[in-house]
């Protein structure tokens, strides 16, 4: 077991220090690269969080909407085939729970600021 600071800790802190000590110094365009780098600590924070549990839960509905398991990536392109071929159609119920639920895992992760995502993150 490693020892505090972990990673999102440290991240978080350059991200603070970016954010609060260094952009109220610059103006221009220094003051909007080091706010660029701060969103993306954030965002690195956010995959290391939140996306190792969104996988999971997105490989658990493709394997029960699939019927077979396997690696993510694979599922995801039977998905794709299946879709495709129209083994699956596209106004299945089943599919659209699962697209919604996928679309909204990555918005917590890569846009968890936009609008329409926190009032559909909202309604849960």
């Amino acid at each position: 077991m490693q020892d505090r600071p972990d990673p999102v800790d440290l991240i978080r802190t350059v991200a603070a220090t970016l954010r609060d000590k260094l952009m109220p110094q610059l103006a221009g365009s220094a003051a909007f690269e080091a706010r660029v780098a701060a969103n993306a600590l954030d965002l690195v924070v956010r995959q290391l969080t939140l996306a190792g549990a969104s996988e999971d839960a997105e490989l658990v509905r493709l394997e029960a909407l699939l019927g077979v398991g396997g690696p993510l990536a694979d599922l995801n392109r039977l998905l794709c085939e299946r879709i495709a071929t129209g083994a699956i159609a596209a106004d299945d119920a089943a599919l659209r729970d699962h697209l919604w639920a996928t679309t909204l895992d990555k918005l917590a992760v890569d846009q968890p600021t936009y609008a329409a995502y926190r009032a559909e993150a909202g309604k849960t």
